[in-house]
């Protein structure tokens, strides 16, 4: 028999290969990672709200071209016939002239191009942009409240991510003690009844994790459906590292309440506009009895053009009201802003309190944990000398997993208390 020495290089060589041909065999399924901003990006771009923004801008665009062809030569058809109780006549009868008849007749035509419109077209412009610039803000808040919905997602995943993490390592620690209670049973130190107790027990957590999983399953569909992407168990949600809170409030709320202003601004000097004197230059043509002969009782074509001026002075009636009616929109605007800057305030003012409440509480939930760990390692040693129950043994077991259950949640609080004011603040 010939033995056949391998070297260490070689074997090395060889167990890469065939890590490689077991890879190859057996695909890994595709890992893919979230964060919550990605969340954020992905759930405003697949909201169908966003479609809106296009139209806007199209609805901007379209009023802009509108208001700019005031500015090009206006053109107009006109026509009138009327019958008039008395003509002009002359007082002394001269031949070939005949008196004008009551029914006359015109059909014209004129074009008009303005010369000085008292800046009318640049200010509707100014309202064009700036009731355009409104709702765009109105649509970013809309869109920004789809992040408070991802943030009840993204972290109530995470909460139940790590409740079965806990559970199923409180699972394992039992199968642990059952498999000795099993040894003991069959050297006859220890009744089958031990055993049954902790099989309970195991049960009760595996029901437990069942009911767990299928709101993680839940929430994750949920998640899916507003990034337009599929989130499973393959899915890894990066748990969000977020800077120190801030004071200062920047929502999307705040652009709203600017643009609005800016809209009152525009209104206001459109009142200022429509009442200034306009000139234009304008031709007419057209045809009629009489024509511009007032003494030729025929149809025929004439013309006239020039420049023509036009103030309407009676305009000055009701401008001031409507500037008073713009100031009191202005005091109005002012006081809504004012009294959401109060409400976020006060939401702030909260969060800071339950943020300081979550950190102290995890700082007691690690001594509470570190307590239960001794007390249950002290039972478990019990356990295995029969001088404690299974029964006595559990509750130690379901007390330190409680503790561990209560700094889990209270982690997660905490992140979701920090998520809520980064999103009352408007904080990045």
């Amino acid at each position: 028999m010939i033995k056949h020495e391998i070297n260490e290089p070689v074997m090395r060589v060889l167990l890469i290969l065939s890590v490689v041909a077991c890879l190859y065999n057996h695909p890994a399924k595709a890992q893919s990672v979230l964060t919550l901003q990605d969340c954020y990006e992905r759930a405003e771009a697949n909201y169908p709200l966003i479609r809106q923004r296009e139209l806007i801008g199209m609805t901007r665009d379209y009023t802009l071209e509108n208001a700019s062809k005031a500015r090009l030569p206006q053109v107009g058809l006109y026509g009138q016939a009327t019958y008039q109780s008395d003509v002009t006549r002359i007082p002394v009868d001269m031949p070939g002239v005949e008196p004008l008849s009551k029914d006359q007749y015109k059909v014209f035509g004129e074009v008009s191009q303005s010369i000085y419109d008292g800046g009318v077209v640049s200010v509707r412009h100014e309202v064009a942009r700036s009731t355009a610039e409104v709702e765009q803000r109105k649509l970013e808040v809309e869109l920004y409240q789809v992040r408070g919905r991802i943030n009840d997602l993204f972290f109530g995943i995470l909460l139940m991510q790590e409740q079965i993490s806990q559970t199923e390592l409180v699972k394992s620690d039992l199968n642990t003690s059952l498999k000795k209670v099993e040894a003991a049973i069959l050297n006859g130190t220890a009744l089958r009844s031990a055993a049954d107790v902790i099989r309970v027990e195991i049960l009760k957590l595996e029901q437990r994790i069942v009911g767990m999983r299928a709101g993680l399953d839940s929430y994750r569909a949920n998640l899916g459906l507003f990034i337009n992407a599929s989130v499973d168990e393959s899915t890894t949600l990066v748990q969000p590292e977020f800077s120190e809170p801030s004071e200062e409030i920047n929502r999307p709320e705040l652009r709203v309440f600017s643009a609005q202003a800016l809209t009152l601004s525009a209104n206001e000097r459109m009142i200022s506009a429509v009442r200034r004197p306009k000139v234009e230059l304008f031709l007419q043509g057209g045809y009629g009895r009489p024509a511009l002969n007032m003494l030729e009782n025929t149809f025929e074509l004439y013309y006239v053009g020039g420049v023509r001026f036009a103030w309407m002075i009676s305009g000055s009636y009701t401008s001031k009201n409507e500037r008073e009616m713009i100031s009191l929109q202005r005091r109005t605007l002012d006081s809504q802003k004012e009294t959401f800057l109060f409400n976020m305030r006060l939401s702030v003012v909260q969060q800071n309190s339950e943020i300081t409440k979550l950190r102290r509480l995890i700082a007691m939930d690690e001594d509470i944990i570190a307590l239960r760990q001794g007390v249950r390692a002290t039972a478990e040693a019990q356990l295995d000398q029969g001088i404690i129950s299974p029964s006595d043994f559990i509750r130690e077991v379901n007390a330190e997993d409680q503790a561990r259950q209560e700094r889990v949640l209270h982690e997660t609080q905490l992140l979701v208390a920090i998520a809520k004011h980064h999103y009352t603040t408007g904080q990045q």
